[in-house]
């Protein structure tokens, strides 16, 4: 019998190996997360089904926080969405982009409920509905705020919003320059990447952020410029979420981004086909319900700790009251504390507390003061105004309260 060739026998073990090496590599990378029953935790994420459009409500004890609310027919279908929540106010509003189905609706809700502040891409955009919007949320005195990368918006100390897009310097289109948000509690991470396509995906990697997420809603309704692979790669995300209208007109989802995404194991939802989609997590877990469905309970397979570990709670002692004007009717609080204070829902009093101000979502960083204008204006980082239209303090003489937001009174000037 003739005996087999040294080089076929080599190629034959190399593709051997070769073969065990790759059902090794998949083996560990396609474990799929347990799942059991129940929908539960204290962060609740709602992807409301506004079709062709994007409509987000966070909910974290007690707290609210919607971002966009579709195209201007669907604002009172979010109304009333959130009315079945029993939601009466908003603490934060967050205007993606100046698009018209993602900013339609937000007029009808900021008609309709109390904002406590209201984050905006800052981008030129002169149409009706953008414009519109602005000057509403000017009349309604809402403190307004442009997004930049790095800042974080104050919603609860336990959990933590970054602003991840538009950098400093622009990228000078309206989508790339949406506002990306990403929202972590415990071991589990949110990426709310709006209409955010493949140059801003770059921009966030280039600048070394962090996106690993559990939870993606998914760039610009999975269009084809958007969720490259390299950018999922870097979120890995255990759930995805796209929201798209039903036979839209620019084919959405596209075919190559679904495949991209369905690459990474991810588990995909679509609120065209699943309507709308509820994500809870208790910082651990992810439970997660679609179109009325019994929950499903995902617990990540290798979940990667946050670099920020859960706040805990610290005695307040340098934030105090450390000047008050009577004639012009304003109010200044310091921080001397050597951390940031969140003064979400402290309040200012007068004597007798015949009139309260309530801050609205506010962290006073280390060394900062703020100052409380009793009338109408535009709110700065440094200057908040109450918008009464009448005076509160008393010219003969009178009293400023500060109290957390338990109620505990932290400081008092008499003036």
């Amino acid at each position: 019998m003739s005996s087999v060739p040294r080089y076929l026998l080599c190629i034959a073990l190399c593709a051997c190996i070769i073969t065990c090496l790759i059902t090794a590599g998949c083996s560990a990378t396609t474990e799929q997360p347990e799942i059991v029953s129940g929908l539960s935790g204290d962060l609740v994420v709602h992807f409301i089904d506004v079709g062709q459009g994007d409509s987000t409500l966070l909910e974290f004890r007690g707290k609210t926080m919607l971002i966009d609310a579709g195209e201007r027919g669907m604002g009172e279908r979010v109304v009333a969405y959130l009315e079945d929540r029993n939601i009466e106010r908003l603490d934060v509003v967050v205007a993606t982009h100046p698009h018209s189905d993602h900013i339609g609706g937000l007029a009808t809700v900021v008609s309709a409920f109390p904002v406590g502040r209201f984050v905006d891409a800052g981008q030129a955009h002169p149409t009706a509905t953008y414009e519109r919007l602005l000057a509403l949320v000017e009349e309604q005195g809402i403190p307004y705020t442009v997004a930049e990368r790095g800042q974080t918006i104050a919603l609860d100390p336990s959990l933590e919003i970054l602003i991840l897009n538009p950098a400093a310097e622009p990228l000078g289109d309206i989508n790339e320059d949406s506002v990306v948000l990403k929202a972590t509690y415990g071991n589990i991470s949110y990426l709310f990447m709006a209409d955010a396509g493949v140059p801003a995906e770059e921009s966030m990697m280039e600048a070394g952020l962090d996106l690993d997420a559990d939870v993606l809603k998914v760039g610009h309704h999975a269009s084809r410029h958007a969720s490259s692979a390299p950018f999922l790669a870097a979120v890995s995300p255990a759930i995805s979420i796209i929201t798209v209208g039903e036979g839209n007109d620019y084919g959405h989802p596209h075919e190559e981004a679904v495949e991209r995404i369905e690459a990474t194991g991810s588990r995909i939802y679509r609120t065209d086909l699943d309507r709308t989609v509820i994500v809870a997590t208790d910082g651990q877990t992810l439970s997660v319900t679609a179109g009325g469905a019994p929950a499903a309970t995902l617990t990540p397979a290798a979940a990667t700790p946050t670099a920020t570990a859960t706040p805990t709670a610290t005695p307040v002692t340098g934030v105090s009251i450390t000047a008050l004007d009577l004639r012009d009717e304003w109010v200044t609080v310091t921080n001397a504390d050597p951390a940031p204070v969140n003064l979400t829902d402290w309040t200012i009093s007068d004597e007798g507390e015949r009139n309260t101000y309530t801050f609205p979502v506010y962290v006073l960083e280390p060394g900062a003061n703020v100052t409380v204008h009793t009338g109408p204006g535009n709110e700065t980082a440094t200057d908040l105004y109450w918008g009464r239209e009448t005076p509160v303090w008393n010219n003969d003489g009178d009293t400023a309260t500060l109290a957390d937001a338990n109620g505990t009174v932290v400081s008092t000037l008499e003036g």
